[in-house]
């Protein structure tokens, strides 16, 4: 094949996965945020996530290799345990209980980068939620994203079979220069 026919052929499979993305959540490629996981192996994959809608900020740096760090309480809601692991790296948290802003304000009081908050319904692998505000007058700063209820019960369950504390991931990802974007995904998310 010609590298014309190559690249001709790249395009429109990016174009169709783009295309298949926006049916599926409402959400345009360039709406969604990715990130890879490192470490553990088992989970190495490119996942997306969408980021809140009125609240919380973007990313200012890019960071090859950072934490994310389950959160302690889970759900988020109360002051977090762990603070020393939780400086300076991504927390994810679970949907539910709380306001997505209290959640984010409370990752960002106890100096996380960012926040994945998953969605607590664990067999969403696909229908992304608007996260907004809650009419609070004190928003957080840090980015807060939205992550598919399949992607962040896989996430849990390999950290929790290993024991591990965290899990080791490069964001964000820019998937317009990974030519091998669409075979990272996670095998039970449809694209």
């Amino acid at each position: 094949m010609a590298k014309a026919d190559r690249t001709t052929a790249l395009v429109l499979y990016v174009w169709s996965v783009f295309m298949h993305v926006s049916r599926l959540s409402g959400h345009g490629i360039n709406e969604l945020l990715y990130f890879r996981v490192i470490s553990p192996e088992d989970i190495g994959y490119i996942f997306s996530a969408a980021p809140a809608k009125d609240f919380g900020g973007e990313f200012t740096a890019s960071y090859d290799e950072i934490f994310l760090v389950p959160a302690d309480p889970a759900d988020g809601c109360s002051e977090l345990q762990d603070r020393e692991i939780i400086q300076g790296q991504v927390i994810l948290v679970e949907r539910g209980s709380c306001s997505f802003v209290q959640k984010a304000r409370h990752v960002e009081e106890a100096g996380g980068k960012a926040v994945l908050i998953a969605d607590n319904a664990v067999d969403n692998d696909s229908q992304y939620l608007d996260m907004i505000t809650d009419g609070s007058t004190t928003k957080p700063s840090i980015p807060a994203l939205f992550l598919l209820g399949r992607d962040g019960m896989m996430i849990r369950r390999s950290l929790q079979r290993k024991a591990l504390p965290w899990a080791v991931i490069s964001i964000p990802v820019n998937v317009s220069s990974l030519a091998s974007f669409p075979l990272k995904q996670p095998p039970w998310t449809l694209w």
